[in-house]
């Protein structure tokens, strides 16, 4: 590679560090919000496994509670998939910036839409991941509402 073109490169690898970083950050975010899923299915199965030999709970307080774990593995699922599709974004952002120095080609208004469409789903993978959290406070309300020294 001539000298020149190795000054033209630099700027592109200063530019993707960026969104390495966003995509770090996102393996982190995946990590909490797979070990939640995992939660809410091991509850569940819980749950399911005391619903015959349940004699301190109602099946109405079991239905419940499995009802909230079934929208919260729902919410789970669409925050780690938007999540998912970030990181995907920011992949491909990477490759088009890489791509347009090495083909000599502009590629800025499909770079902006890129990184708009990443930070957009990842906005809308934190809402998921807020409803997740007051849902696991309701369902920490029906567990004190039946918990007899509580009453």
């Amino acid at each position: 590679m001539p000298d020149s073109s190795i000054r033209e490169f630099i700027p592109i690898l200063q530019t993707s560090i960026g969104p390495v970083i966003l995509i770090s950050g996102i393996g982190l975010l995946l990590l909490t919000m797979t070990n939640r899923l995992g939660r809410i299915i091991d509850r569940s199965r819980a749950l399911l496994a005391g619903l015959d030999s349940s004699v301190e709970r109602s099946a109405d307080t079991l239905n419940r509670e499995l009802d909230i774990l079934w929208k919260r593995a729902r919410f789970i699922r669409m925050a780690i998939l938007l999540s998912t599709l970030t990181c995907l974004g920011a992949s491909v952002m990477i490759m088009l910036l890489f791509y347009s120095v090495l083909a000599n080609i502009d590629t800025t208004i499909l770079i902006a839409v890129l990184f708009f469409f990443c930070m957009a789903s990842l906005s809308v993978s934190l809402v998921y991941f807020i409803f997740d959290v007051n849902l696991t406070l309701t369902a920490l309300k029906i567990e004190q509402e039946i918990h007899p020294k509580l009453r």
